[in-house]
């Protein structure tokens, strides 16, 4: 199949490329190169690249492929807040873009990295379900991902399937790796400074997933049988896969012997907490989607990879794994304007 993935020099899209390749398919990618320059390691890269801007993309981009993983966006609240208003054109506008000139190039399937972050604040101890849990999105990341998928799924067709896959935060070596997500900055916080501070009471709970994991939902998306993605929504996870903050904490901690552990309680009790139900994609999906990640293989993953990359303190609080660092960082050095274009 031929595959455009949109937003490829990212944290997923860097795993994601070479899991579509080495699976036999045709790959090109198209990001404007925000976090290029991220890398720790040589990655895989697509046979094709196209640097562009998503807001800017035209039916001709898509022309030829069979398949679109639309990736790209400002990736997470920080981001999001950094200008609600871009987050806006970039995550809403550009996706709807996106799958508009996707449609009319005639690709048959489109598949939309959302987010669970659109359940919001939960007040309930129930798992969260993908129809009839409440949507409460709090930030204008999480807004634009729910305002997105509603819009995406008046598209789907049995000419054009819209699949929207709502990952849980994300873990997990990439070379791209991210340090602004949570499992991630805790076992680099033990790895690079021999302890973990947990600010919260460590109550919360917050499901995760291992980005091989998340990868393997979308190529689903690409894969299975029209019928069982046609216009829906997944939570992606794991079985048990919903932790409490200590859980994370507890497991980071494991995957660097020595470490130690302590809870300041400085934050109090974090009002960010929710438990989300995997039940549809783990029975629906079960011929297609078999995640294969722990947090303990996870961690063990993560400590090679610092150990590999030479990981260092400046690493983990710098522009290489903090997204919302390197925009300020390509901002200041007058890369790029203010609307987030290259200069």
């Amino acid at each position: 199949m031929k595959i455009l993935v949109t937003g490829n020099l990212g944290y997923i899209g860097s795993v994601l490329t070479p899991a579509l390749e080495n699976l036999g398919h045709e790959v090109t990618g198209l990001d404007t190169g925000y976090f290029d320059e991220c890398l720790f390691m040589e990655p895989q890269r697509p046979r094709t690249q196209v640097y562009k801007d998503i807001r800017d993309v035209e039916a001709t981009d898509f022309e030829g492929f069979e398949g679109v993983v639309h990736l790209a966006g400002l990736s997470n609240d920080p981001l999001g807040e950094l200008n609600p208003g871009l987050t806006e054109e970039i995550n809403f506008k550009g996706s709807i873009r996106a799958a508009q000139k996707a449609r009319e190039a005639g690709v048959r399937r489109f598949v939309f990295a959302s987010s669970q972050s659109m359940y919001g604040v939960s007040t309930t101890d129930a798992e969260l379900d993908e129809d009839l849990s409440a949507k409460a999105p709090v930030t204008a990341y999480a807004r634009t991902k729910w305002e997105a998928e509603l819009a995406l799924k008046t598209f789907s067709s049995d000419e054009f399937s819209v699949t929207s896959f709502r990952p849980s935060t994300v873990f997990g070596a990439s070379p791209r790796l991210r340090c602004d997500i949570v499992f991630n900055n805790l076992v680099a916080c033990a790895f690079t400074k021999g302890r973990i501070e947990i600010k919260s009471d460590g109550t919360p709970w917050r499901p995760v997933v291992h980005v091989k994991d998340v990868c393997q939902a979308f190529i689903a998306g690409l894969t299975a049988p029209l019928e069982l993605v046609q216009g829906r929504s997944f939570n992606v996870g794991i079985p048990n896969g919903n932790f409490s903050v200590a859980d994370l904490a507890e497991a980071a901690r494991q995957s660097v012997p020595g470490v130690e552990l302590t809870y300041t309680g400085e934050h109090g009790k974090d009002s960010r907490s929710y438990r989300v139900s995997f039940a549809r994609i783990l029975s629906e999906l079960k011929e297609h989607f078999l995640p294969e990640w722990g947090l303990e293989r996870g961690g063990r993953e993560l400590v090679s990879f610092f150990k590999e990359t030479g990981f260092t303190e400046r690493d983990f609080g710098g522009e290489k794994s903090i997204r919302l660092q390197k925009l300020k960082e390509l901002l200041a050095q007058n890369r790029l304007t203010k609307d987030l274009r290259w200069t």
